[in-house]
């Protein structure tokens, strides 16, 4: 079975959300065998990011004018089954069998649109939230849909949003070898005496930061490090929430400096309002990183028993949880749980639910 994966969603020199998952879940399916793969790039750049030897096509870009027949590009690489990591692929004219990826749901209750959207784009992207029949009649036009966990699998079908069949490929990291995350255990004292406060992602409205920095003003001593790029005005208005929190803006980290960042912190938070699953929480973990998270249904489901779990807007609630990993005994359980709960995840369960996807799409026997 020739399989092609849309690679177009790839970042260049520094993964996103969706280019990790793309990078994550190509390099596992190279590996299975009797599968065909082919990536679906369009800029050669992207190849430094994924896996090396694998075929490759180049076509227009997604948020090319070329999108709506992009189909017919595809088709020249005579593909059996196309997967996508995204809902909005064109499909005009294609011959092949298709899955399209849901990721969450967010911008539905959340319609701002990414910055770095072109403006046209922005534009299509707020009108297309303001209903759900366009994302009814995109998923409909595909032949199976794929979403990273069982909470938006469970809202795709509140909302009736497709009549295809979903199956869950759940989103995961690049974990450290089990020593790591031992040596985090090890140093328990030191670790929840670090005083270092860790956050990952982006400064959307939904994001919910600002009740981050409040409880940073209620933690004397300790620092919030935020990780991702940051304008100047969010800059400005995060500083002027509250004087007394001591914040540290990194305006973008390597995944070396990040990496090195979890190992001596001592907890990684975030206060999310909406997500579709949660990457960061799975890398924390992994490194024996405790979590404290606003308590919404798929950080349940991504921390299980190992998060700590707090009301989205409740500062006082998050600077109480953080005071509690004070204690090197309460932070050694919670850094043994979160590495046990990471290990739960894997791009090769994921690569594995897609192909066989895929061979189901075209009646072969499954790929080993």
């Amino acid at each position: 079975m020739k399989l092609a994966f849309d690679c177009r969603y790839t970042r260049i020199g520094r993964h996103d959300g969706i280019s990790r998952y793309t990078a994550g879940v190509v390099g596992e399916l190279a590996t299975i065998d009797g599968l065909d793969l082919t990536l679906i790039i369009s800029d050669e750049r992207q190849l430094v990011m994924l896996p090396d030897g694998v075929p490759w096509v180049k076509v227009s870009g997604p948020t090319s004018v070329l999108e709506p027949l992009v189909a017919r590009q595809v088709n020249r690489a005579q593909p059996d089954v196309v997967v996508s990591p995204m809902q909005t692929m064109g499909t005009a004219g294609r011959r092949y069998r298709l899955a399209l990826t849901v990721h969450d749901l967010i911008y539905y209750a959340n319609p701002t649109p990414p910055r770095d959207l072109p403006a046209f784009v922005r534009i299509l992207w707020r009108l297309y939230h303001k209903a759900w029949w366009p994302q009814r009649m995109l998923l409909n036009r595909a032949d199976a849909v794929v979403t990273v966990s069982e909470t938006t699998r469970g809202l795709i079908a509140q909302h009736a949003l497709t009549k295809r069949p979903v199956v869950v490929a759940r989103n995961a990291a690049d974990l450290p070898e089990p020593a790591a995350a031992a040596a985090a255990a090890d140093a328990a004292g030191e670790r929840a005496a670090a005083r270092d406060l860790l956050y990952m992602g982006s400064f959307m409205p939904y994001k919910n930061v600002e009740t981050l920095v409040r409880a940073a003003g209620e933690l004397p001593g300790y620092t919030l490090h935020l990780l991702s790029k940051a304008t100047d005005a969010d800059k400005r208005r995060l500083q002027a929430i509250d004087p007394e929190a001591r914040l540290v803006f990194h305006d973008g980290v390597s995944d070396e400096e990040y990496h090195a960042l979890l190992q001596r912190a001592t907890a990684l938070v975030t206060a999310s309002l909406d997500e579709g699953f949660g990457i960061p929480l799975v890398e924390a973990m992994g490194y024996g990183t405790p979590i404290v998270v606003s308590d919404i249904p798929v950080f349940r489901e991504i921390g299980g028993a190992a998060a700590l779990y707090v009301p989205a807007r409740d500062a006082a609630a998050f600077a109480a949880t953080v005071r509690a990993l004070e204690d090197p005994a309460e932070w050694r359980i919670r850094s043994i749980a979160a590495r046990r709960q990471a290990e739960g995840f894997s791009w090769a369960e994921s690569a594995r639910a897609i192909a066989e996807l895929a061979t189901g799409l075209t009646g072969r026997s499954a790929p080993r």
